[in-house]
């Protein structure tokens, strides 16, 4: 079966999975945008077994279509900016998208609900991470968030700065690491800076505690959360830098960038802080 051929029956078989979309008519070129929108807005739940090897076997070839990328690719800031220092051969900045990184874990930017986006083809890195993984990941989110709300109640959300980890299913790394970063609404304040710092701190801890070897960063906080984008990488590097000098066990640490200002923004940053 080609990709074409299990695209139209993962359509159909999400659409009755869910009786709201039973009738739904899809034009053909848009049948992807479709079917990870309905993705998207599916709650946690179990999906017919035939189904969910469906889709694992549409995502893992489109994840080897758009081009996995291993550590041993990306060159250290070291030899690509040519900054000294210690830890130079153990950082990397890389520019892409994250899905595609075959890293021991990448990070996600999650919300406190932790579930992933519903919002349809929404363009938040929480969005792109779950649609990759496939619906195996809201469920694994939601096992853990059910588990809290058992000890904490009902209303239980997943606090800034903290992290939890979650298999990667149908994305080449192998683990996720959900953090939920600030939210900056209005003026930026020394608390939020620090939940920021928290939020890359217990990203680290988790890594150190799971033996992962390299880990994928983006860049938290700095979309939809507004978080200004040069203090957030100084933030970032100033912490994971202090983390990795007592740290032997974490072999590469990779800052996924995603927007050319990001990009130039890390390579200045790095420059100045190792």
């Amino acid at each position: 079966m080609n990709q074409d051929e299990r695209l139209d029956k993962l359509l159909r078989g999400f659409c009755e999975d869910s009786l709201d979309y039973k009738n739904l008519n899809v034009e053909k070129e848009e049948r992807r945008d479709v079917l990870r929108a309905l993705m998207n807005l599916r709650m946690p739940g179990p999906l017919p077994e035939k189904l969910l090897q469906l889709q694992d076997d549409f995502l893992r070839e489109e994840a080897m279509e758009k081009g996995i990328i291993t550590p041993e690719q990306i060159p250290s800031v070291k030899e690509q900016y040519g900054v000294s220092g210690g830890l130079a051969e153990r950082i990397s900045v890389w520019q892409g998208d994250i899905t595609r990184l075959a890293a021991d874990a990448i990070v996600n930017a999650a919300n406190s609900g932790m579930l992933g986006c519903f919002v349809p083809c929404h363009r938040c890195i929480d969005n792109a991470i779950h649609s990759a993984a496939g619906v195996q990941l809201r469920q694994a989110c939601y096992e853990i968030m059910e588990k809290k709300r058992e000890l904490y109640g009902a209303d239980y959300e997943e606090p800034t700065g903290a992290a939890e980890i979650t298999p990667a299913y149908n994305l080449p790394a192998n683990y996720v690491i959900h953090t939920v970063g600030p939210i900056v609404y209005g003026s930026l304040s020394p608390s939020l800076e620090q939940d920021l710092g928290n939020c890359y701190r217990s990203c680290l801890k988790c890594a150190s505690a799971y033996n992962i070897k390299s880990l994928a960063f983006c860049c938290i906080s700095t979309g939809e959360f507004h978080f200004p984008n040069e203090r957030a990488a100084e933030i970032a590097v100033k912490t994971v830098v202090s983390y990795l000098e007592g740290h032997a066990e974490l072999e590469k640490i990779i800052f996924n960038v995603y927007k050319d200002c990001d990009l130039a923004i890390y390579q200045s940053v790095i420059g100045q802080e190792l």
